[in-house]
């Protein structure tokens, strides 16, 4: 017998609760927090009625959190651990005993902060990061703050890190204060409990909103100190301007170790930030929950030029930084990792390199192993300078020392959740700008480098296709869509910078954007071969050239490719324009690939031929003058096209999407300047 699906009402009170919570970032970060509820069920293997605890699994987000990520645990067995806890210096054990407490399969791995919830004599309990609540414990005297805010009804308990002790601590706290209903976890956020779900959930919002009311009430004027000459926003438009201009040399740098996904935020209260005399203070000192700077790194990489620094000077300026970041970072390492008598092993340096890139004026960039956590971390330093405006607003903004966060960071546990993540897609981490991929090849091209791991973007003539077509791919995180005529140049420009301040950079560029008209050279207008010529031709160029600054900038190598044709290399009848412009493409992979290999960028060409199904170039009539010229009717133009192949196979967008793949992966890391025909085998466009 196994569980059955939320016939418990406690446990489906839980998930309410929870999802309420967490959609309100007021109340916790994203995947913040964790929150529990006791009752019982009866035991399928005794037939008797057995207390339960259902708390948050490990790694889950409240606000979408599904009966498949708690986890459920006997309470009997999780309060007799404390018969058996080792002590503080061994707390860790714990975790794995943990396995022994849960009822059927348990469900979701049980968290770090499992104790809290089991340990602590309420039925329901709530552990939230609120940006309200964190500025009081970050703030140098908020144990006094705490009293003075709440009076008896919410204790105060000093910073320690999440584990069995901290369970015991708030355990012990809650039964010496009969009146609390909560406590500030200093350094943390706040812990909450109640008799019942909706007790529970009034408490926590209770404590936010006071905390809150409290620091807007008696908060000093200006928390940051006063305006900076010259550090104040640049305009709009100068921002993401500047922003797009300094993007790929940051990804560059914050990619010396491992490859990053990017996000750029000009979120008014960064730029405030930024503007303020207190923010090279502030910003040194870093993060202080651990959900924020497990995600952030410790300390954030501040350009310290006013936002009128030309991007020649940031750039150069911002290169100095790194280097001296990554110094800074592994001595932060080596000062930590030190032995102090006891037998820890320290996990390996994850990198030296920063996640968050704040730059005066202009904003915050932050990074990631894919786009989800390089927005998350970005949303978390948000958070980060919400809880440093309210701690310096009331008191001193005073994080938990450098020693602890170490301790943290580098935690076996957090080492274990690292190494249990699934292995990276081949593409992850890169960034695909296909051009005309809101429909037949380029659509496939999109879908597929989506697949294996790419973020995408996709440009098209009309945006709201173009978007249709990235929703349909996935998430804004995954892909997104832009309005890009590929023969007008700041179009082009528009697309690129879009595509940079959406993923951080570009790696992999497909020209695919294309039309075709099958005329014979007489009937051939002057308008037919420049419109042709223009989108294909001169838009390859417009897009590779573009596209190029940042792969040179970015230092990161790349791939462009070219969607050429068999045409390229066949000469038939009725064809001019279009053949010539593709065999002006077909040129530019060679030119270009001669040109680019210093840097690394691969530039690689592929030929299609007969890709009827799903074609938006033989929608637009292209099939029918070619099925007229053929002499078949046009519903059979792709059966035609099969067997005038040496294979006898249609052509579909997903083969050349295949292809394209092939060429960006790591099995072809040597190839450049090549054509790859994709026509099922036509003996007269052979390369020779």
């Amino acid at each position: 017998m196994g569980r059955m699906t939320m016939t418990n009402t406690t446990a489906a009170e839980l998930i309410a609760r929870s999802n309420r919570l967490g959609a309100n970032p007021k109340n916790t970060n994203y995947a913040g927090g964790n929150t529990s509820a006791k009752g019982t069920e009866i035991d399928p293997v005794t037939g008797e009625s057995v207390e339960l605890l259902w708390v948050k699994g490990s790694g889950g987000d409240l606000g979408t959190l599904t009966e498949q990520g708690l986890a459920v645990l006997r309470l009997d067995r999780v309060r007799s651990l404390v018969n058996v806890y080792p002590g503080p210096d061994r707390e860790d054990e714990m975790v794995a005993a943990f396995d022994y407490t849960l009822h059927g399969k348990g469900g979701a791995a049980p968290s770090i902060d499992t104790p809290m919830h089991g340990l602590v004599d309420a039925a329901h309990v709530d552990h939230l990061h609120p940006d309200s609540g964190i500025a009081i414990a970050t703030s140098a005297d908020g144990d006094t703050l705490t009293a003075t805010i709440f009076g008896d009804k919410v204790a105060w308990v000093p910073w320690r890190r999440p584990g069995f002790q901290l369970g015991l601590d708030i355990a012990a706290i809650k039964d010496a204060n009969p009146r609390a209903i909560g406590c500030i976890l200093g350094g943390h956020g706040i812990t909450a409990w109640g008799d019942t779900s909706d007790e529970a959930e009034a408490n926590s919002l209770w404590i936010i909103d006071t905390a809150a009311a409290y620091i807007a009430a008696n908060s000093k004027a200006e928390p940051f100190g006063r305006l900076l000459d010259g550090f104040g926003p640049l305009s709009a438009e100068e921002r993401r301007a500047k922003a797009a201009a300094l993007a790929p040399t940051i990804r560059g740098l914050v990619s010396t170790d491992a490859p990053k996904v990017g996000h750029f935020t000009d979120a008014p209260e960064v730029l405030d930030f930024l503007s303020r005399a207190e923010h090279p203070r502030l910003a040194a000192l870093g993060t202080s929950c651990p959900d924020h700077f497990l995600r952030t790194k410790v300390t954030p990489l501040l350009l310290d030029l006013p936002a009128g620094a030309s991007t020649t000077d940031a750039i150069a300026r911002l290169q100095e930084l790194h280097e001296q970041y990554r110094a800074d970072y592994q001595a932060y390492y080596d000062r930590n990792a030190v032995s102090t008598g006891s037998t820890t092993e320290w996990p390996a340096i994850r990198g030296a390199d920063p996640l968050i890139v704040l730059v005066p004026g202009v904003g915050m960039f932050s990074y990631g192993a894919n786009k989800q956590t390089a927005r998350v971390a970005g949303e978390f330093f948000l958070n980060a300078i919400n809880v440093m405006r309210g701690a310096e607003g009331l008191s001193t903004y005073a994080p938990i020392d450098e020693a602890e966060k170490f301790k943290i960071e580098y935690w076996a546990l957090e080492e274990a959740k690292l190494q249990r993540m699934p292995a990276p897609k081949p593409l992850a981490t890169r960034v695909a700008l296909v051009t005309g991929a809101a429909s037949g090849i380029g659509k496939a091209i999109a879908t597929r480098l989506a697949a294996e791991g790419a973020c995408v973007v996709i440009a098209d003539l009309d945006l709201a296709t173009a978007q249709a077509a990235a929703a349909g791919i996935g998430t804004e995180d995954v892909a997104i869509g832009v309005q890009a005529n590929v023969t007008d140049e700041a179009q082009v420009q528009a697309s690129v910078d879009a595509a940079v301040l959406a993923f951080g950079g570009l790696d992999l560029v497909v020209n695919n954007a294309g039309l075709s008209l099958s005329k014979s050279l007489l009937e051939t207008t002057v308008a037919d071969w420049d419109l042709q010529h223009n989108v294909m031709a001169k838009g390859s160029f417009l897009v590779s050239r573009a596209a190029a600054r940042v792969l040179i900038d970015q230092k990161l190598g790349g791939d462009i490719i070219y969607i050429s044709s068999k045409n390229s290399i066949f000469a038939g009848p009725n064809n001019i324009a279009y053949s010539a412009t593709k065999a002006d493409q077909a040129h530019q992979v060679r030119l270009l690939a001669a040109e680019l290999g210093e840097h690394g960028v691969k530039v690689n060409g592929i030929n299609p031929d007969g890709v009827v199904r799903g074609s938006g170039i033989f929608a637009g009539g292209w099939g029918a003058k070619r099925a007229a010229v053929y002499g078949v009717p046009e519903e059979e133009l792709g059966k035609y096209y099969a067997q005038r192949t040496l294979l006898k196979r249609e052509v579909l967008p997903e083969n050349v999407a295949n292809a394209v793949f092939v060429l960006c992966s790591s099995d072809l890391s040597h190839t450049t300047g090549l054509h790859i025909p994709v026509d099922a085998g036509v003996a007269a466009a052979f390369l020779r």
